[in-house]
């Protein structure tokens, strides 16, 4: 770092963002990507709204707040559209996290939350997580704070029941609940129909994952009016044009093709059944994910060698560094030609394991 980087950062430590090499082509399944393109009509959009670049985009979104509040049955007070869910979630830390309410959210989940609460010197709790990745309610009755929620979690996919959310404001009454949705349409159940009936609840969504805009950065909030005022505050003291014209016009046009969206995610459903099928019969395991990848680890054979044995094969998963979760992987679900390529050089890895351990004990 330079001799002019602030003090107050200098034990900050960053997310680490999945890979995006250029060295070659790879099968992507690092980063929680769809595998599918948007939809024609939110290409068109958007392309049609890049000959007015000259232009600020709308501040507030309000075509697509609209369009959106009609297909969540939300009133357009109870959304904020963001660059990215990402977006959103710092924005929550900045509102409603302070000395006097830190942040909690469980040990293993989104690497952001410790970040955000470390850049903003938010003092945080973390809680662990059930030897069997679960998390359990029961586990955050009587922590004070705000409570940040990955749901379904990540890096293990293990979602709760909406039952069980409601469960937890019941038994917090004092506290707010952030619940994250990244994830939310392959498999869990969405908290949104809780917002009229719960002031102290926010869920933050992503069009990343399951509308297939990664590389155009949209997000929103969606909350008791009160809360987007609070968020609105903090985004107009900070930059009020974070989502670009060409990002608005075709998340628009996404809301409005909402069925091939669907579509899409049922396919993608599909392929991480038969993905964990196959995966199981090669000895893995894993956890039951309701999110777009799987969490897996082989008694064979550790995290890391398997993510680095798929590179030399042009396949990238993602390996993670902490001590708890070493030995897993996160496998993103691709088409199902993907899932097939990444199954069969997995498989080869196995055998080649198999035969040189004899050779490896005989040297002994």
């Amino acid at each position: 770092m330079s001799r002019f980087f602030s003090g107050k950062f200098s034990s900050l430590v960053p997310y680490t963002p999945g890979e995006q090499p250029s060295d070659q082509q790879y099968i992507k399944l690092n980063t929680n990507e769809s595998p599918f393109p948007p939809s024609a009509a939110a290409a068109s959009a958007a392309a049609a709204e890049a000959e007015r670049l000259q232009l600020y985009p709308d501040p507030e979104c309000r075509e697509l707040r609209g369009a959106l509040a009609e297909l969540l049955g939300l009133e357009t007070d109870q959304l904020l559209m963001t660059n990215g869910s990402d977006e959103i979630l710092y924005y929550a830390f900045m509102a409603f996290c302070d000395e006097d309410r830190p942040a909690v959210f469980p040990d293993i989940t989104y690497g952001f939350y410790p970040v955000y609460a470390a850049v903003n010197r938010i003092p945080y709790q973390e809680i662990p997580l059930r030897e069997n990745w679960e998390l359990c309610p029961d586990d955050y009755v009587g922590v004070r704070g705000t409570l940040f929620l990955a749901n379904p979690n990540a890096p293990t996919g293990i979602a709760l029941d909406r039952d069980q959310v409601e469960w937890l404001l019941r038994k917090r009454p004092d506290d707010l609940l952030i619940v994250d949705e990244a994830y939310v349409d392959f498999g869990a159940e969405s908290c949104l129909p809780l917002i009229r009936k719960y002031d102290r609840l926010l869920v933050c969504q992503t069009y990343s994952k399951s509308r297939s805009m990664a590389g155009a950065r949209l997000g929103f909030g969606a909350g008791n009016a009160d809360l987007i005022r609070d968020l609105n505050t903090i985004k107009y003291s900070i930059n009020p044009y974070t989502v670009n014209r060409m990002t608005a016009a075709a998340g628009a046009a996404s809301v409005r093709n909402e069925d091939q969206n669907r579509r899409n995610c049922q396919i993608i459903i599909r392929n991480r059944e038969w993905t964990a099928e196959a995966l199981c019969r090669l000895g893995f395991e894993m956890t039951e994910s309701k999110a777009n990848f799987l969490f897996v680890r082989h008694p064979e054979l550790s995290g890391e060698a398997l993510y680095t044995e798929l590179k030399k094969r042009g396949i990238l998963i993602r390996h993670f560094s902490l001590d708890r979760i070493r030995d897993y992987n996160r496998i993103t679900i691709g088409t199902r030609e993907q899932m097939e390529k990444l199954v069969l050089e997995t498989e080869r890895i196995l055998k080649d394991r198999r035969k040189e351990k004899p050779a490896a004990g005989a040297g002994n």
